[in-house]
């Protein structure tokens, strides 16, 4: 194995760094839910989880329309929905509303469903990340929210700035790495406020073709 991988050195010249895989514990701070047909969420005691997300958001299904984030298709070209579920962290929360000059982000004025505490850099968690909940819901990662105009639109009108234009273009720019992550839902079940998550971080890696 040892020669195998001198050999692919040679070929493609420095060999990426290999992180190994581990596990860090958090909390579930706070849940909350589209079923009014609006992009914002409400707060909730408990979600229940199906293979197509939460039954009955604005964000559930097996399949979404393609929009402005994936350009190489025709906007509205049905895809596999890897967004069911938007999750932020309270103190990546806090970086942001310090960044636009207002008190707080509340999770639900940015269409999150949950926020969860505990687990340091949480919108730096790879994609392939494992979320494993107490009750037994499982959610894989599939990277991070990418910020924009519609949230931070929402965000401002919720926090009665002034100038909601502006505030909404900050946004992008400010919560730019700490928008928190999109996920799906590879094991359904209910999750509930409260409980214990676990992230399994996979071996990471970065590819140096």
């Amino acid at each position: 194995m040892t020669d195998l991988l001198s050999q692919l050195e040679d070929n493609v010249g420095k060999m990426p760094e290999i992180v190994p895989g581990r596990r860090i514990s958090g909390n579930v701070a706070g849940l909350f839910d589209a079923l009014h047909g609006h992009f914002g969420t409400r707060a909730a005691d408990e979600l229940e989880l199906s293979f197509e997300g939460i039954r009955g958001d604005y964000h559930a299904g097996l399949t979404r329309k393609s929009g402005g984030r994936e350009p190489w298709y025709p906007r509205g070209t049905e895809m596999r929905n890897e967004r069911q579920l938007s999750l932020v962290a309270p103190d990546e929360l806090a970086v942001i509303a310090g960044g636009l000059g207002i008190a707080e982000v509340k999770p639900e004025w940015i269409g999150a469903n949950m926020n969860i505490e505990g687990i340091p850099l949480f919108s730096m968690l790879p994609p392939r990340t494992l979320l494993f909940f107490e009750g037994g819901v499982t959610l894989r990662v599939d990277g991070q929210n990418a910020p924009c105009k519609i949230a931070g639109t929402a965000l401002a009108e919720n926090a009665g700035v002034a100038d909601v234009a502006g505030t909404a273009l900050d946004f992008v720019r400010v919560s730019k790495r700490l928008r928190g992550l999109v996920a799906w839902v590879e094991k359904p079940g209910t999750v509930k406020v409260g409980e214990k998550v676990e992230a399994k971080i996979p071996e990471q890696w970065i590819y140096p073709g």
